[in-house]
């Protein structure tokens, strides 16, 4: 027979394993999650990413104005919008903050050194100074990168692939943000392999932008690579204008610029870091530290190819590429 004193011990311990939403719901509280973005909020790659979020908060357990409250901003292009969201979801309290991209994790950095901050579509967080380390990220944040500077050299033998007469590629990258250089850098140890040269244009000025493409489709063997930039996202149409105006042959890092109109893309899915981003958010909202959460890489890349915009270059897309494809947009 189990004594008074056991019996409260035993009731401890299995109150200690509930699980954290059952034991709010029983005080009358529910977590808050802070979610920021570097999207506009009508931009819907945001709204797809924010959705992913939801969907696998909701596959763990977690329901919105249920047994959890969320709390989310956007910010855009707009730095400074940017770091005053990440004040006010600081201010609010929350649990754990869901920072998408560099420039929101930074500003919630900035912002505490105590509220654990889950990041997802950062590249290069350990060169950035955001985490000490992948392995044992340390501080209060940890996440899911973007992806390892070699991709470079994909793209450029995607380009060459899918348009074998480009000799010159521009590069629009971002030479001040984390990893520009290094991007730009692999993109240009592969060049003389392939016959091909890069030249950089700096991703700060869509004008200028538009200007280095008029230049390179004065001849007929130029292309166009984008980096993984925040401004080239934010004005991927654009971009993509551009480049069909210019005849320009263009390969780009994420799959929604290949929805708006782009030729060819390979990369992460974007979408689903933010999905797996949930299960950080589950396990430190069960009571696990961020800096016991090692930084993952993605584990799903994707190659889309847009067949209209191939039409419209007087591209015919390898029979290989294609088959290589994981989606081809007719």
């Amino acid at each position: 027979m189990i004594g008074r004193r056991e019996f409260i011990t035993l009731l401890g311990g299995a109150v200690a394993a509930w699980p954290l939403a059952a034991r709010a719901q029983q005080s009358g509280r529910v977590p808050r999650i802070g979610v920021l973005i570097d999207f506009a909020a009508d931009d819907s790659e945001g709204q797809a990413r924010l959705a992913a979020l939801l969907q696998g908060l909701a596959e763990l357990g977690w329901v919105a104005d249920r047994n959890m409250t969320i709390e989310h901003r956007s910010g855009a292009t707009d730095v400074d919008l940017v770091r005053r969201h990440a004040a006010e979801l600081v201010a609010l309290s929350p649990d754990v903050v869901l920072a998408g991209g560099a420039t929101a994790l930074r500003s919630v950095q900035q912002t505490t050194a105590t509220v654990p901050i889950v990041f997802a579509g950062v590249t290069d967080p350990v060169g950035g100074g955001l985490v000490a380390s992948l392995a044992q990220p340390g501080g209060n944040s940890t996440g899911f990168t973007n992806f390892e500077y070699g991709i470079g050299a994909k793209w450029l033998e995607l380009l060459k692939q899918i348009a074998p007469g480009v000799t010159r590629a521009a590069v629009i990258r971002d030479p001040y943000g984390v990893g520009g250089g290094a991007q730009f850098g692999a993109l240009q140890g592969v060049a003389p392999s392939l016959g091909m040269e890069v030249i950089p244009v700096d991703a700060r000025d869509v004008g200028a932008i538009e200007r280095a493409a008029a230049t390179l489709a004065r001849s007929s063997n130029g292309g166009l690579i984008v980096t993984s930039t925040r401004f080239a996202v934010i004005h991927r149409d654009r971009i993509i204008t551009f480049a069909a105006q210019h005849r320009l042959p263009a390969v780009y890092p994420y799959r929604h610029y290949v929805k708006s109109g782009g030729l060819i893309c390979y990369g992460p899915d974007q979408v689903d870091q933010f999905r797996r981003a949930a299960s950080y958010v589950d396990r430190i909202l069960k009571g696990e530290k961020p800096r016991d959460l090692p930084v993952q890489a993605p584990t799903k890349y994707e190659l889309v190819i847009n067949l209209q915009a191939a039409k419209a270059l007087g591209i015919e897309v390898p029979p290989m590429l294609l088959a290589r494809a994981d989606e081809v947009i007719e």
